[in-house]
């Protein structure tokens, strides 16, 4: 579906998910609340009404095997992006490199961590439409967190303390001062251009999309599964 006054674009969203995990072994296919975690984020994006593509990248063939069953394309991602090292940046370049490399084209892509379940396909949408109307070339999803930092010091380069941010907000009101974001990973929306130049998510036109803590939650360990299953049933 095409936003009034808004260029048609072709969107492609990518699902990382590694066959290892130290924290919580198989995680991504854990079962959640009757079936497997990245069956949410897979269902979300699917339901999305400005996504073009839905890919899962993987190491693992069992991963890839789920994906494909609920309705994602996949991609078998090379060993050396499979480590603990690796990065999100160099899954979205192999993914992007793969595309074209096989005659697809897009001009922008979303990455949709496996780990945020809660994460909804209104959020994608609701983020894409931000970017869209602040003319963004990237969105970041947050939450909202408190804003005391802004009255943290720390040590400059001349052995003195200074404001974290600068010298007024330390003695300031709490509530005068600036709101504060923190990314929950759930969202990273980035025009595909503005990627490569940036060689990342954030560019000069990044835009932010909050999202309640409740849907913020990410999963990490067994205890961060069994709060959002908790969560789920109560929906």
């Amino acid at each position: 579906m095409q936003r009034t006054g808004v260029m048609i674009k072709k969107i492609v969203a990518i699902i990382p998910a590694r066959g290892g995990s130290k924290g919580l072994p198989r995680k991504n296919i854990i079962d959640l609340a009757g079936k497997p975690l990245i069956a949410w984020t897979i269902e979300a994006a699917l339901k999305s009404k400005y996504i073009t593509k839905t890919i899962v990248s993987s190491d693992d063939e069992e991963i890839l095997n789920f994906s494909k069953n609920y309705g994602a394309d996949v991609i078998e991602r090379p060993d050396n992006l499979a480590s603990d090292t690796a990065t999100s940046e160099s899954v979205v370049d192999h993914t992007i490199d793969f595309l074209q490399c096989n005659g697809e084209e897009f001009d922008i892509l979303v990455l949709l961590q496996p780990t945020s379940p809660l994460r909804t396909s209104i959020d994608i949408d609701s983020a894409f439409e931000i970017m869209f109307d602040n003319n963004s070339t990237a969105i970041i999803s947050v939450f909202e967190t408190d804003n005391k930092i802004l009255k943290s010091f720390k040590y400059g380069v001349n052995g003195y303390i200074e404001g974290i941010s600068n010298n007024k907000y330390p003695f300031m009101r709490r509530q005068d001062l600036p709101k504060t974001y923190m990314p929950n990973g759930a969202i990273y929306i980035v025009n595909i251009d503005a990627f490569r130049i940036s060689r990342g998510f954030m560019t000069d036109r990044t835009s932010c999309y909050v999202m309640p803590i409740t849907r913020s939650l990410d999963i990490d360990t067994e205890l961060d599964l069994r709060s959002i299953e908790r969560i789920i049933k109560i929906h």
